[in-house]
Protein backbone atom coordinates (compact mmCIF):
# COMPACT_ATOMS: atom_id res chain seq x y z
CA UNK A 1 0.00 0.00 0.00
CA UNK A 2 1.10 3.44 -0.76
CA UNK A 3 1.14 6.41 1.69
CA UNK A 4 -1.95 8.73 1.16
CA UNK A 5 0.13 11.81 0.73
CA UNK A 6 2.17 9.97 -2.63
CA UNK A 7 -1.34 8.07 -3.45
CA UNK A 8 -2.72 12.04 -3.73
CA UNK A 9 -0.10 13.34 -5.69
CA UNK A 10 -0.14 10.20 -8.01
CA UNK A 11 -3.99 11.20 -8.75
CA UNK A 12 -3.77 14.37 -9.33
CA UNK A 13 -0.72 13.90 -11.93
CA UNK A 14 -3.43 11.77 -13.97
CA UNK A 15 -5.28 15.07 -14.03
CA UNK A 16 -2.85 16.87 -15.11
CA UNK A 17 -1.32 14.63 -17.57
CA UNK A 18 -4.88 14.59 -19.37
CA UNK A 19 -4.58 18.67 -18.95
CA UNK A 20 -1.52 18.74 -20.94
CA UNK A 21 -3.19 16.45 -23.52
CA UNK A 22 -5.93 18.77 -23.72
CA UNK A 23 -3.38 21.89 -23.73
CA UNK A 24 -1.53 20.20 -26.88
CA UNK A 25 -4.42 19.24 -28.76
CA UNK A 26 -5.21 22.85 -28.69
CA UNK A 27 -2.11 23.89 -29.74
CA UNK A 28 -2.39 21.71 -33.04
CA UNK A 29 -5.54 23.03 -33.99
CA UNK A 30 -4.21 26.41 -33.56
CA UNK A 31 -1.53 25.13 -35.56
CA UNK A 32 -4.14 23.62 -38.14
CA UNK A 33 -6.23 26.34 -38.35
CA UNK A 34 -2.62 28.66 -39.02
CA UNK A 35 -2.23 26.24 -42.37
CA UNK A 36 1.14 25.09 -40.66
CA UNK A 37 -0.03 21.09 -40.46
CA UNK A 38 3.68 19.98 -39.75
CA UNK A 39 3.58 21.78 -36.33
CA UNK A 40 -0.02 20.68 -35.75
CA UNK A 41 1.23 16.99 -36.04
CA UNK A 42 3.99 17.69 -33.58
CA UNK A 43 1.21 19.02 -31.01
CA UNK A 44 -1.55 16.08 -31.88
CA UNK A 45 1.70 13.47 -31.37
CA UNK A 46 2.70 15.80 -27.87
CA UNK A 47 -0.81 15.30 -27.30
CA UNK A 48 -1.16 11.11 -27.54
CA UNK A 49 1.92 10.98 -25.34
CA UNK A 50 0.43 13.14 -22.42
CA UNK A 51 -2.65 10.56 -23.01
CA UNK A 52 -0.32 7.67 -22.68
CA UNK A 53 1.32 9.36 -19.61
CA UNK A 54 -1.78 9.70 -18.00
CA UNK A 55 -2.78 6.24 -18.22
CA UNK A 56 0.73 4.86 -16.97
CA UNK A 57 0.07 6.51 -13.84
CA UNK A 58 -3.30 5.18 -13.53
CA UNK A 59 -2.21 1.88 -14.18
CA UNK A 60 0.37 2.31 -11.64
CA UNK A 61 -2.15 3.30 -8.99
CA UNK A 62 -4.26 -0.17 -10.24
CA UNK A 63 -1.51 -2.27 -9.68
CA UNK A 64 -0.56 -0.99 -5.98
CA UNK A 65 -4.34 -1.35 -4.54
CA UNK A 66 -4.70 1.99 -4.58
CA UNK A 67 -8.29 3.85 -5.96
CA UNK A 68 -8.00 6.57 -9.44
CA UNK A 69 -9.81 9.58 -8.89
CA UNK A 70 -10.80 11.55 -11.87
CA UNK A 71 -10.73 15.11 -11.33
CA UNK A 72 -12.62 17.55 -14.19
CA UNK A 73 -9.98 18.45 -17.02
CA UNK A 74 -10.04 22.64 -17.41
CA UNK A 75 -10.20 24.24 -20.33
CA UNK A 76 -6.76 25.55 -21.26
CA UNK A 77 -6.20 29.08 -20.81
CA UNK A 78 -3.27 30.11 -22.70
CA UNK A 79 -4.10 32.95 -25.45
CA UNK A 80 -2.77 32.07 -28.60
CA UNK A 81 -2.19 34.50 -30.02
CA UNK A 82 1.01 33.62 -32.64
CA UNK A 83 3.33 30.62 -33.17
CA UNK A 84 6.06 31.05 -31.44
CA UNK A 85 4.39 32.18 -28.41
CA UNK A 86 3.02 28.72 -28.47
CA UNK A 87 6.08 27.13 -28.85
CA UNK A 88 7.09 29.05 -25.61
CA UNK A 89 3.61 28.34 -23.93
CA UNK A 90 4.91 24.67 -24.51
CA UNK A 91 8.31 24.78 -22.96
CA UNK A 92 6.97 26.50 -19.96
CA UNK A 93 4.55 23.80 -19.45
CA UNK A 94 7.15 21.42 -20.09
CA UNK A 95 8.95 23.18 -17.34
CA UNK A 96 6.31 23.30 -14.94
CA UNK A 97 5.76 19.33 -15.83
CA UNK A 98 8.76 18.62 -14.63
CA UNK A 99 8.47 20.18 -11.47
CA UNK A 100 5.43 18.69 -10.67
CA UNK A 101 6.94 14.82 -11.26
CA UNK A 102 9.75 15.75 -8.92
CA UNK A 103 7.39 16.80 -6.20
CA UNK A 104 6.01 13.31 -6.44
CA UNK A 105 9.51 12.21 -6.61
CA UNK A 106 10.28 14.11 -3.14
CA UNK A 107 7.09 12.75 -1.47
CA UNK A 108 7.99 9.06 -2.48
CA UNK A 109 11.80 9.67 -1.33
CA UNK A 110 10.18 10.96 2.11
CA UNK A 111 8.71 7.80 2.86
CA UNK A 112 11.15 5.59 1.21
CA UNK A 113 8.89 4.34 -1.23
CA UNK A 114 11.67 2.99 -3.39
CA UNK A 115 9.25 1.47 -5.87
CA UNK A 116 7.45 4.72 -6.68
CA UNK A 117 11.11 6.54 -7.31
CA UNK A 118 11.82 3.80 -9.29
CA UNK A 119 8.06 4.13 -11.22
CA UNK A 120 9.25 7.77 -11.59
CA UNK A 121 12.63 7.42 -12.86
CA UNK A 122 11.18 7.10 -16.38
CA UNK A 123 9.21 10.00 -15.95
CA UNK A 124 12.06 12.26 -14.88
CA UNK A 125 14.31 11.22 -18.21
CA UNK A 126 10.98 11.43 -20.08
CA UNK A 127 10.85 15.04 -18.70
CA UNK A 128 14.12 15.87 -19.89
CA UNK A 129 13.78 14.79 -23.34
CA UNK A 130 10.43 16.92 -23.19
CA UNK A 131 12.34 19.84 -21.90
CA UNK A 132 15.03 19.48 -24.53
CA UNK A 133 12.34 18.70 -27.28
CA UNK A 134 10.60 22.07 -26.91
CA UNK A 135 13.89 24.10 -26.29
CA UNK A 136 14.81 22.73 -29.65
CA UNK A 137 11.36 23.92 -31.03
CA UNK A 138 11.80 27.32 -29.84
CA UNK A 139 15.08 27.89 -31.30
CA UNK A 140 14.37 26.89 -34.68
CA UNK A 141 11.83 28.92 -34.80
CA UNK A 142 13.70 32.02 -33.60
CA UNK A 143 16.05 30.95 -36.13
CA UNK A 144 13.64 30.45 -39.27
CA UNK A 145 10.65 31.20 -38.32
CA UNK A 146 10.75 34.60 -40.18
CA UNK A 147 11.67 33.66 -43.50
CA UNK A 148 8.65 31.67 -45.06
CA UNK A 149 11.18 28.87 -47.35
CA UNK A 150 12.53 28.26 -43.97
CA UNK A 151 9.36 28.17 -42.24
CA UNK A 152 7.82 25.88 -44.88
CA UNK A 153 10.85 23.68 -44.56
CA UNK A 154 10.68 23.38 -40.46
CA UNK A 155 7.07 22.36 -40.98
CA UNK A 156 8.10 19.38 -43.26
CA UNK A 157 9.97 18.36 -40.62
CA UNK A 158 7.37 18.22 -38.32
CA UNK A 159 4.98 17.23 -40.21
CA UNK A 160 7.38 13.68 -40.60
CA UNK A 161 7.29 12.94 -36.62
CA UNK A 162 5.14 9.72 -36.18
CA UNK A 163 3.96 8.42 -32.83
CA UNK A 164 4.61 5.58 -30.71
CA UNK A 165 3.12 4.91 -27.53
CA UNK A 166 5.52 4.42 -24.33
CA UNK A 167 7.62 1.69 -23.25
CA UNK A 168 7.62 1.46 -19.61
CA UNK A 169 6.92 -1.94 -17.84
CA UNK A 170 4.94 -1.46 -14.78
Amino acid sequence: MLESKVVELLNQQVNKELYSAYLYLDFSNFYYDQGLDGFGNWYKIQAQEERDHAMLFVQYLQNNGEKVVLETIDKPQVELTCAKTVLEEGLKHERYVTGLIHTIYDAAHAVKDFRTMQFLDWFVKEQGEEETNAEGLVKKYELFGDDPKSLYMLDSELGARTYSAPSLSL
